[in-house]
């Protein structure tokens, strides 16, 4: 069991000609059961040829019909994301991953408003996310794959890289993860927090869970509060920009205090009060994890 992906999700590459979209579907395909679940990349100019034996189609729709695929990942460059999450939608597919930073806010504002009117039952992840891995089943996105191992922690996280910290801590201590999701750091997005959040408690194969948070906006409040009334596992907390000071913009486009809202004393401490275990100490949230089961 999982959250969003397994080995049966089929995958269309969107963005697949593309240095990074070439050199990460490479990576997809290696690891676990990606080669049966990488089945389509998309590039309009290149319709009918192949990257390494995956078949190149000229829309995601096209790909669809062929394949049957259910999901799709996005490495098109930002002038064009917005453009290419849009096609992912219209195409009726499950999940759409946006690993493309520096997409203009305005575009993003308007693609998920018109998936908002459409009521389109699309789910998107991201964008600027690393995207979402099952260990040992498949990864669609950019995360180190030999650090993550099958167990029963969820792990959410607006930072990537802290995503692949607290895995790697997790990991060494014996625990694996269930699925692992990095729903990415830009102000207007898809997945928030408290929607993996819903996704990890309905799993059977998910005992506990880690949430990582950073500065910026009120996502980690509303969560922390849904888990006060809902959760029925245990989730250990973090949020990264202690230090960071007032109005200046820290790594992600969304990570910025503004109107003193969004500090991350203010979220861990909504979140403490929520009964969520929280850290000021990256390196502990593995420790504080296993304390908690």
């Amino acid at each position: 069991m999982s959250i969003l992906v397994n080995r049966h999700t089929k995958v269309i590459t969107q963005g697949i000609t593309g240095k990074t979209g070439q050199f990460h579907t490479r990576m997809c395909r290696e690891y676990a059961n990606g080669k049966e679940c990488f089945v389509a990349g998309v590039n309009p100019k290149k319709a009918g040829e192949d990257f390494e034996g995956i078949p190149i189609y000229a829309s995601v729709k096209d790909a669809k019909a062929q394949t049957g695929a259910t999901a799709s990942v996005i490495y098109v460059p930002p002038a064009g994301a917005a453009a290419a999450i849009w096609e992912a939608v219209e195409a009726d597919l499950d999940l759409v991953v946006c690993i493309t930073e520096g997409i203009p806010v305005r575009d993003m504002i308007e693609v998920r408003d018109r998936m908002r009117k459409q009521n389109r039952r699309t789910i998107l992840l991201g964008p600027n996310c690393p995207g979402v891995i099952t260990p040992d089943e498949v990864k669609i996105g950019i995360m180190p794959g030999h650090i993550h191992r099958k167990g029963r922690i969820g792990v959410v996280s607006r930072s990537g890289t802290l995503t692949y910290e607290a895995v790697g801590q997790l990991t060494e201590l014996g625990l694996g993860q269930s699925s692992a999701v990095g729903i990415g750091g830009d102000p207007v997005n898809g997945l928030k927090h408290i929607d993996v959040m819903r996704m990890f408690n309905d799993d059977p194969e998910t005992d506990a869970v880690v949430m990582i948070g950073e500065i910026g906006g009120s996502d980690e409040e509303t969560a922390a509060l849904w888990i006060k009334d809902n959760m029925k596992k245990p989730v250990v907390g973090f949020i990264a920009g202690v230090t960071a000071p007032p109005g200046k913009r820290m790594g992600h486009a969304g990570a910025i205090i503004s109107g003193g809202k969004g500090t991350a004393q203010e979220k861990l401490e909504v979140m403490a009060a929520c009964g969520i275990k929280v850290t000021k100490n990256p390196s502990e949230m593995g420790a504080l994890l296993k304390a908690a089961i």
